[in-house]
């Protein structure tokens, strides 16, 4: 049962559609939401977008706000469990405002315009950003 490199668990992880985000609140209650996201080097981009949410205030952000620790999961699942396999990225991540009042915002939201065309090139991400400076790329694969 191999480990992934570093840089396998990244490319893996960056060719994923949708990650699994862990956060922690300030009292220790994880919290796991999916999450699309773009990969830039070692950092990720993340934005709060137009899909309805339950609560205007997401748990997510209150999360990171109150514990910057976070990790992202990507796997791939086949009925052949010798193709079983999963990376995550583990880092530090960062509420940053809308793109429309942070030029980091911009370019980070621009990342995920690129990365989803169908999804947002007629309505790109308004809320807020999360960057993520990954700390730790690991993964597994059954052979």
């Amino acid at each position: 049962m191999p480990a992934l490199s570093g840089t396998e668990a990244r490319e893996r992880f960056a060719a994923s559609p949708i990650a699994r985000l862990a956060t922690v609140d300030a009292a220790g209650r994880p919290h796991l939401v999916p999450a699309v996201f773009a990969v830039a080097g070692d950092r990720l981009a993340m934005a709060v977008d137009h899909k309805p949410k339950r609560s205007p205030r997401l748990k997510r952000l209150a999360n990171i706000r109150a514990n910057a620790a976070v990790s992202l999961l990507v796997d791939g699942y086949h009925e052949d469990w010798n193709r079983l396999w999963w990376a995550r990225a583990d880092g530090r991540a960062r509420v940053l405002p809308p793109a429309a009042q942070s030029a980091e915002a911009a370019r980070l939201t621009a990342l995920l315009v690129a990365r989803y065309p169908r999804h947002y090139a007629d309505r790109p991400p308004s809320g807020e950003v999360v960057e993520v400076v990954v700390t730790t790329w690991t993964g597994w694969r059954a052979t």
